[in-house]
């Protein structure tokens, strides 16, 4: 199967991406363990934009805002590792930070109600999108995230990619004083391990 920019796509049943990644055990190195996941990604979904975001959100920082760092990209030259972006309390946000759940975005609407940077997407032809928090404990420490061109989404393609981000999860450290409060809530993570 290819897809829309003529990449073959690999159907992978979800065992087959829980046995493809034992071979994470081998990386000596976070970059070399998330450059593995991202040909993983794009084995799966074809064309994508493949990022983690790292939550530095801290006591200091406003309540109703999160605070995120780029920790890996895909598409480095668009989305430079390191670069932030600061999100405010919308559906998006508490679904992720508050509730610890997956975010399913499908269409050019989605990603409009979901991103600031829409326009810089859809300039790259990236419509729907997965987002998956990385949790310790109750505590959204990163973010999982994948970005394609395709309308919508297979349900066994966003079980593999909740798959791969679980298997990227130990690679992916959590800033040191994350706090945040949302709600109501304040949220605190532990660094150690």
């Amino acid at each position: 199967m290819r897809d829309s920019s003529g990449l073959l796509v690999a159907s992978l049943h979800p065992a087959e991406v829980l046995a493809e990644l034992d071979s994470l055990d081998d990386a000596k190195t976070a970059e070399i363990a998330l450059g593995y996941i991202e040909h993983r990604v794009r084995l799966l979904v074809g064309a994508a934009v493949f990022s983690v975001q790292q939550n530095v959100t801290t006591a200091d920082d406003p309540s109703e805002q999160i605070l995120l760092r780029r920790l890996y990209s895909s598409a480095a030259e668009a989305y430079p590792v390191s670069g932030t972006k600061r999100k405010l309390l919308t559906p998006w946000t508490e679904r992720i930070f508050l509730d610890g759940r997956t975010f399913v975005g499908e269409g050019r609407d989605a990603l409009e109600r979901c991103f600031d940077d829409h326009a810089q997407m859809r300039e790259r032809g990236l419509q729907s999108f997965v987002n998956v928090p990385l949790m310790r404990g109750e505590v959204c420490y990163a973010t999982f995230n994948v970005f394609t061109a395709r309308a919508c989404w297979q349900p066994s393609e966003v079980l593999a990619i909740r798959l791969l981000a679980l298997a990227a999860a130990r690679w992916v450290p959590c800033a040191a004083g994350l706090s945040y409060r949302l709600k109501g809530r304040s949220m605190a993570a532990s660094v150690e391990s």
